[in-house]
């Protein structure tokens, strides 16, 4: 007896007409500002070999990867991210391109993640990639995108939290823990877990390091929060991170979406992926991000081309779900359907195709009798049926009844 033929994987799921009408829609919208921002569209295989995720910076635990083998035995694994394959293709294929390059991309990323319940093993993500700029102008370039991107989708409660990586990289490194005690403290730092990070930074010691580390969660609000940065630690690094990460934070407040913009100096995720400037975007209906990403001058580097980058990923499932929350969808209605009578199926066919080439969404009919048409396009709503035959009759549904004509 077959188990799971009438199931799909846990962590997917099927999209039916609701489901595609928002993403779709969600693509068009995204795919045109990207393209207003000479973007350009990137797609890489579905299929990866594991040598491009397992690099010497572990940024994908290998046991969080779907993995198979081809046919001459080499280790594959289904994409878990669009970012570091793009990386390769731009240490490739793109290598001799000008730079700075700006690709964007609409595809799935699959990732096993069996602790995490209700979890979504399979994502569709749309995003950009800048490459080739470390310079300011590039960093707000892409955050404004990210912006852009939140309120094009019309919810106006969107939250778009920045903050800087090397803030906590520069403290943590003070501290001379080794680097599995430093990931303990990031992971955390970003799940804002207070009496965990107490306990583990009370057995490292208590100093000024170890206090800093404790208040980083708390560093999230507006510009306040550079003030109560800088007053944790003196160091030359540190100011200069705060100096650059308040300079973007004041050139975002021009943009007019007041209240809207926060400093998080806690976002800590991908501590060997990100280098620099980080953010994060957030819709009110979904508990968690549906945007992040920031720069990481590092990555391309492993691939042998040593370039910056920055850019970031929008998880359009999750946009879709809180977009349905608010739009209601209804299923297209045809403006007509058009039934052949026995021996006229092509002409009734061509017929269809004529109306189409007018404008008209056009239907064509697959029942045995013109009776059982009408009926099924009163069921439907459908308002005009044309039958095709010696003559052309046609009968547009009125409610009670139907109006015949020619």
């Amino acid at each position: 007896m077959k188990r799971y033929d009438l199931i799909t994987p846990e962590g997917t799921k099927d999209l039916l007409f609701e489901d595609c009408a928002v993403r779709r829609s969600l693509e068009e919208k995204l795919s045109v500002l990207f393209k207003s921002k000479s973007y350009c569209e990137i797609v890489t295989p579905g299929l990866e070999f594991f040598d491009v995720f397992n690099l010497n910076s572990r940024y994908f635990p290998q046991e969080s990867m779907y993995k198979l083998v081809d046919n001459k035995g080499r280790l594959l694994v289904v994409r878990p991210d669009s970012t570091m394959p793009i990386a390769r293709v731009a240490a490739t294929r793109l290598r001799d391109s000008e730079l700075p390059l700006r690709l964007y991309y609409r595809q799935n990323v699959y990732r096993n993640k069996p602790l995490m319940r209700g979890r979504s093993d399979e994502i569709h993500q749309m995003g950009i990639e800048l490459i080739g700029s470390d310079s300011k102008r590039a960093d707000l370039e892409v955050i404004t995108a990210a912006i852009e991107v939140l309120a094009s989708f019309e919810n106006e409660d969107f939250r778009f939290e920045i903050g800087d990586i090397g803030f906590f990289r520069e403290i943590v490194n003070m501290l001379g823990a080794d680097d599995n005690t430093k990931e303990e403290i990031r992971s955390l730092i970003e799940a804002k877990n207070y009496p965990a990070l107490n306990d583990i930074l009370d057995s490292v010691g208590d100093n000024n390091i170890t206090k800093a580390l404790k208040q980083l969660p708390r560093l999230f609000g507006g510009e306040e929060v550079f003030d109560k940065a800088e007053a944790l630690v003196d160091d030359e690094k540190v100011t200069a991170v705060i100096s650059n990460i308040r300079n973007i934070y004041n050139c975002l407040t021009e943009l007019g979406y007041n209240g809207k913009i926060t400093v998080d100096l806690g976002i800590v995720n991908k501590l060997d992926y990100y280098t620099g400037v980080v953010m994060k975007g957030y819709l009110q209906g979904y508990g968690d991000a549906v945007l992040s990403g920031g720069r990481y001058n590092k990555l391309l580097a492993e691939f042998g081309y040593d370039v910056p980058a920055t850019g970031f990923a929008v998880n359009i499932d999750a946009v879709a779900k809180v977009m349905k929350q608010s739009h209601t969808y209804t299923a297209p209605v045809p403006d007509v359907i058009v039934y052949g009578c026995d021996g006229f199926e092509m002409e009734a066919i061509k017929y269809a195709m004529k109306l189409r080439v007018e404008g008209l969404n056009v239907e064509n009919s697959v029942f045995a009798t013109y009776e059982e048409t009408k009926a099924y396009a009163e069921r439907k709503g459908i308002q005009k049926v044309i039958c095709v035959g010696r003559n052309l009759t046609e009968a547009t549904l009125i409610s009670g009844g139907v109006k015949n004509g020619k």
